[in-house]
């Protein structure tokens, strides 16, 4: 485990070394999704805080289960999220990544008790069977999670099209970050902790997103091996 992180934080790193950037600006999240918690444990211990996870009942059993290890990861939920399994998730997760409609919105404006980390999900390439809002709905989400004392709009996320190669999604990542400037510009949004950052890239193409402004990358292949 210690290697392959050590891997990717290069990989992070050499990728912030083309474009100008300082490595520490990346936040990497494990995506752990069908792990078991010793594989998550042996991560934290191998020095990554982050860890991110696509289903809520999978994380909130999880995050009992290293809780009671004595360590302390920060979780993120990825996955489409379920207005009733908002609940059982606010008590445990740091951020939710996946804010994609006004009625998820609501229920987290009703069930978040202190500032939560919310991304809205664009869906990119505009694929019926994926989340995430459409581009044009970006700036109404964003305007309505703006007006929730509880819920901190961080930033923008996307899932790109499945592609070949890596170069072949740097478009969509490009899109987004360009959507993050136009609604921040929209907003009038100046400072650096609103609608700054862009959670984009996996293991296949984080380098790329990262060229292309990433702030946030989700890992999970490439750091716990083959499912």
């Amino acid at each position: 485990m210690t290697t392959r992180l050590s891997a990717i934080r290069q990989r992070i790193a050499q990728a912030c070394h083309r474009c100008g950037r300082d490595p520490a600006s990346i936040r990497l999240i494990g995506v752990s999704k069908t792990r078991d918690a010793d594989e998550i444990i042996a991560a934290y211990r191998a020095g990554l805080v982050d860890f991110g996870e696509n289903y809520a009942q999978e994380l909130v059993a999880k995050a009992k289960l290293v809780a009671d290890a004595n360590i302390a990861p920060r979780w993120h939920f990825l996955g489409g999220l379920q207005t009733n399994k908002v609940r059982s998730l606010i008590p445990v997760v740091s951020g939710i990544q996946t804010v994609d409609r006004p009625s998820l919105i609501k229920e987290l404006a009703k069930r978040a008790t202190q500032p939560l980390e919310v991304f809205v999900e664009v869906n990119v390439g505009d694929e019926q069977q994926k989340a995430g809002c459409h581009p044009k709905e970006a700036a109404d989400l964003c305007r309505q999670i703006l007006e929730v004392p509880n819920l901190k709009l961080a930033g923008l996320m996307c899932v790109p099209p499945i592609a070949n190669t890596a170069e072949a999604t740097r478009p969509y990542f490009r899109s987004l970050r360009e959507k993050r400037d136009e609604l921040r510009a929209k907003l009038s949004i100046s400072d650096s902790d609103t609608l700054s950052q862009l959670s984009m890239g996996m293991s296949a193409d984080f380098e790329v997103a990262i060229e292309e402004g990433a702030t946030t990358v989700r890992v999970g292949t490439d750091l716990f091996g083959p499912r």
